[in-house]
């Protein structure tokens, strides 16, 4: 798959959207209930600061773009075989998914699955109004 390179004003449109779609205020709130609900529970706050540091990495890359590719694959999937028992698995990146600890595959496949579920309900809505 050929990676292309984005350049630095592509970067800023994309941190500006982020801005005026209040990205970071969301980020900072989400933060702070989990920040609370881990010390009521007694779990450390640097494990908390940690998942929310890694998730916020995987939530800007996730771009628009890269969300149009994985509906492109699942919209071939949909079309040709329908809804199929093992999508998650077709969808996976498996030499990516080989390099991960145990910990990185559960929010992998988290992660695949809930944009899978995106996608299909994107799909299901293009259908019912193409005529």
């Amino acid at each position: 798959m050929a990676e292309q390179v984005k350049s630095l004003k592509q970067y800023c449109k994309e941190a500006k959207k982020r801005l005026k779609q209040g990205f970071w205020q969301n980020y900072k709130s989400n933060l702070d209930q989990e920040l609370i609900r881990a010390k009521e529970n007694g779990v450390a706050e640097s494990k908390v600061k940690e998942y929310y540091s890694y998730k916020i990495i995987e939530d800007i890359r996730n771009t628009e773009e890269e969300f149009e590719e994985f509906y492109n694959k699942v919209k071939v999937i949909l079309d040709t075989e329908g809804e199929v028992s093992n999508a998650i698995g077709r969808l996976t990146d498996k030499a990516y998914f080989d390099t991960l600890d145990y910990d990185a595959k559960q929010r992998y496949t988290l992660k695949l699955s809930e944009k899978y579920l995106q996608a299909v309900e994107r799909y299901r809505k293009e259908k019912a109004i193409k005529f």
